[in-house]
């Protein structure tokens, strides 16, 4: 079965930081463009970030841009979110999905279960 997983979230105040994982068991993550999402209390799903298949181009939404590094680590089948300078309007589920091409997660039935991040004082 095919399963993604997401650790990493927490309570942090803002400026802090985190670090999201997002790991596949069931599939090589290398072969799928990976997206970053987050869903706050209220609004839509955001896409905050989307790497396409095997790293070649690695995009971010405008609140993010700066603050917010996505990785591949190969060697353990893993993506990851770095996240700095945390504000509270970064507060959310954060969810990761796979899907061929970037912009296309949407129709994907490839998603995590989320993990929550809280930015406050």
């Amino acid at each position: 079965q095919l399963q993604l997983v997401e650790s990493g979230g927490g309570l942090v105040q803002p400026g802090g930081s985190l670090r999201l994982s997002c790991e596949s068991s069931g599939f090589t993550l290398d072969y799928y463009a990976i997206g970053w999402f987050r869903q706050a209390p209220g609004k839509e799903r955001e896409e905050v970030s989307c790497i396409s298949r095997r790293g070649g181009s690695i995009n971010y939404a405008d609140s993010v841009k700066g603050r917010f590094t996505m990785s591949r680590d190969s060697t353990k089948n893993t993506v990851h979110l770095q996240m700095n300078n945390l504000k509270p309007e970064d507060t959310g589920v954060y969810l990761c999905a796979a899907a061929l091409i970037c912009g296309t997660h949407s129709g994907s039935p490839y998603w995590g279960q989320g993990t929550q991040v809280t930015v406050s004082s």
